[in-house]
């Protein structure tokens, strides 16, 4: 049996591997480096997946940074968030001076309660960020409603979630990161779709804000040399562009192989003494960025999965409103109880788009084990 990996990057280039050596050859050989050439041609791919505007920065953070400048919020603002995400999240929020308001989480999906929103709505609330986690929407009709009824910003945190469709009780259906006014997008290498590097992007299906973030990401520049506006650096270099479009030709592919893995994790583990498996919602597919599962025994079992070979991951180990970062902020242990009870129970096992049955059966095999050790 090959090595099991919690990802297998290496191992998805080798199935791509002429495409991509070749697509990087000729970013080389043209010497247009930054912001032209493969740039510009993965921005036109991803819009047209997406059905929106793009516009490609240096990552993920970055993507939220752009986001939020572009919408002019002013520090003191509020932005109600999840407590349960990684950091970048409230980080942005923080270094701009604007003010994190959280909410707790579903304990199936980790996702936002949105049942919670309107309950820490305030007349300094500006927006709202929910995150798509682990590659499963949140309840992003009812946040636009809420949105819509109190005149607020919806910016979608959808760094784990390219290619995941949302689904409107009328039946329209819309890709994460395209519902609110901006989303935002990681291609960090063991994403989805994964960048051999640092990547990210912001979409908008609004043009004027979408040419104010694309002005944001080189240096507020309207023309050449000329500046309408304070901005920041922040780009999508060419090479990684270029690997990024061969791989967005295989992205449907890659997210039907994470969700056959995900089908048989489903099936081989459901039901067993003391674990749970990743919820699914109505409105939402999933695609995986992780497969996490909830035990009570989590450490224990993360010990077992190492003792026979198999990685594991803790997303995350501690709430966010509990990190001494954030302590400014004025929440404490107990304001949000689910958020700080599944960080003592989540484990994310290998999910990627190489696995193979023989290690899917090793992995499940392993878990069954340790579950009748009980």
């Amino acid at each position: 049996m090959q090595t099991i990996h919690m990802t297998d990057i290496y191992g998805q280039y080798l199935t791509m591997k002429a495409e991509i050596d070749n697509a990087i050859q000729e970013v080389i050989k043209s010497t247009r480096f930054i912001k032209s050439g493969k740039v510009l041609d993965f921005e036109a791919k991803v819009a047209e997946y997406l059905n929106t505007n793009v516009i490609t920065c240096g990552n993920g953070t970055d993507a939220l940074r752009l986001a939020f400048m572009a919408l002019d919020l002013k520090p003191g603002d509020e932005v109600i968030t999840t407590a349960f995400s990684f950091v970048s999240t409230v980080e942005v929020l923080v270094l701009m001076g604007l003010k994190p308001v959280f909410v707790d989480v579903y304990p199936d999906t980790f996702n936002l309660d949105v049942a919670q929103i309107e309950t820490v709505i305030t007349p300094k609330t500006k927006a709202i960020l929910p995150v798509h986690l682990f590659g499963q929407c949140a309840n992003m009709e009812a946040v636009v409603n809420i949105a819509k009824k109190h005149d607020l910003y919806v910016v979608e945190d959808a760094c784990q979630a390219f290619g995941t469709d949302y689904l409107f009780s009328d039946g329209t259906k819309k890709k994460a990161g395209t519902i609110g006014h901006v989303g935002c997008n990681s291609f960090f290498p063991s994403k989805n779709l994964g960048a051999f590097g640092d990547g990210g992007a912001v979409f908008s299906s609004d043009i004027k804000l979408a040419d104010t973030i694309r002005s944001i990401a080189n240096h507020g520049m309207k023309a050449k040399y000329e500046y309408e506006r304070i901005g920041i650096n922040s780009r999508l270099d060419s090479i990684q562009a270029a690997i990024l479009e061969v791989k967005l030709k295989y992205i449907d592919k890659h997210i039907d192989a994470r969700q056959t893995a995900a089908r048989f994790y489903d099936e081989h583990l459901n039901n067993l003494n003391g674990l749970k498996i990743p919820a699914r919602t109505e409105y939402s597919t999933h695609t995986f960025h992780q497969y996490t599962i909830q035990s009570e025994r989590r450490d224990e079992l993360k010990t077992y999965l190492e003792s026979h070979g198999i990685p594991s991951m803790v997303y995350y180990p501690k709430a966010l409103h509990l990190q001494e970062a954030y302590k400014s902020l004025g929440y404490k242990a107990g304001d949000f109880p689910i958020a700080e009870r599944i960080t003592q129970t989540v484990l994310s096992l290998p999910m990627h788009t190489e696995l193979d049955i023989e290690q899917m059966e090793y992995i499940v095999n392993a878990i069954k084990s340790f579950s009748q050790s009980s």
